[in-house]
């Protein structure tokens, strides 16, 4: 599998015009000035390949079953890590706010299990993948992501993302840009309708 740098990664996510500045409210609520908008990556096949090759390139010689991502962002990336490892791809939705498996997809008794996710902050969306899979039977070897924003996870799995990329974010109560009245823009899936 083709490895990649910290750097080529970053200079892939920078010509892809994929970090953005200005006010957001991330997936998880808390709000940031930097925003990585892992699509505009992933609007290129053969990059996206190349990142996935990259992502497994890091998970070293374990074996996995079956790659589960949630919905939306995490279905381009968790697709390629899947075809990657040649096993099986699922992923979850949101229906009435909470993940869920539809479409059939299923979690095989004793699966082993690798979750994927575009970026990573506090994971509240892998922490849902991670207990469907648990529900299901399955176990979760490990959760990769293109981008690990920092900080504390809600999830205990070991995580070993593509890229490290330490980024402030606040609770909404506490943060400055909305003291200072700049516009908030929510570019994340978690708000998108069902």
């Amino acid at each position: 599998m083709a490895s990649m740098t910290d750097e080529e990664v970053l200079q892939a996510l920078k010509d892809a015009k994929a970090i953005l500045s200005g006010h957001f409210q991330l997936t998880s609520g808390r709000h940031s000035d930097t925003y990585v908008q892992c699509a505009r990556v992933l609007e290129d096949p053969a990059l996206t390949t190349r990142l996935a090759q990259a992502m497994v390139a890091r998970l070293g010689d374990r074996k996995f079953d079956l790659v589960a991502a949630p919905a939306v962002g995490g279905i381009i990336i968790g697709f390629a890590v899947a075809q990657a490892l040649g096993v099986k791809f699922i992923f979850s939705e949101r229906q009435d706010g909470a993940m869920v498996l539809r479409r059939a997809f299923e979690v095989p008794q004793g699966a082993r299990v690798l979750v994927v996710e575009d970026v990573v902050t506090t994971g509240g969306s892998v922490a849902e993948v991670i207990s469907l899979v648990q529900e299901a039977g399955g176990h979760v070897e490990a959760v990769t992501s293109l981008i690990d924003r920092g900080g504390e996870k809600k999830f205990d799995s070991e995580l070993l993302s593509l890229l490290q990329l330490e980024v402030e974010s606040w609770e909404p109560d506490s943060c400055g840009l909305c003291a200072s009245d700049v516009p908030l823009y929510s570019p994340g899936s978690r708000r998108l309708s069902s």
